[in-house]
């Protein structure tokens, strides 16, 4: 695991660090020739440069994210922001189902919004696969 994402991990309360590390294990696990890294202060793995996946500590859970969510056809995950991404909150690591997170991020990988180029084209997002 990152350094800096194991460090992430490591500053949580212990609930939420089981979550986190359970989290960034599977992520690693199945997006292996993801770039991970510590971006707008959140784990987040890219490819090509491009946001997929990540998580973020809130005050009561911990937050799933998929940049190009909303595009899965996936009913466990909620709608985020107004482009295209999705997210899932867990609150302990019992409700993380791994065949869901499995599911999730090879469509992560298959399914991708330009995200990397989000400012140079002036907020539009465009679909890469």
């Amino acid at each position: 695991m990152n350094a800096e994402i194991l460090e992430y991990n490591n500053l949580q309360a212990p609930a939420d660090q089981e979550i986190c590390n359970q989290l960034a294990a599977i992520i690693d696990k199945n997006l292996p020739n993801a770039e991970n890294k510590i971006w707008h202060a959140h784990p987040v793995w890219f490819l090509d440069g491009n946001p997929v996946a990540g998580y973020s500590k809130l005050k009561d859970s911990v937050r799933l994210l998929f940049w190009s969510g909303q595009s899965f056809d996936e009913e466990k995950l909620i709608d985020e922001g107004s482009f295209k991404a999705a997210e899932l909150r867990y609150t302990n690591a019992q409700q993380i189902d791994t065949q869901d997170l499995e599911r999730w991020l090879k469509k992560a990988q298959e399914i991708q919004w330009d995200y990397k180029n989000l400012i140079k084209r002036k907020g539009i997002l465009i679909r890469l696969k």
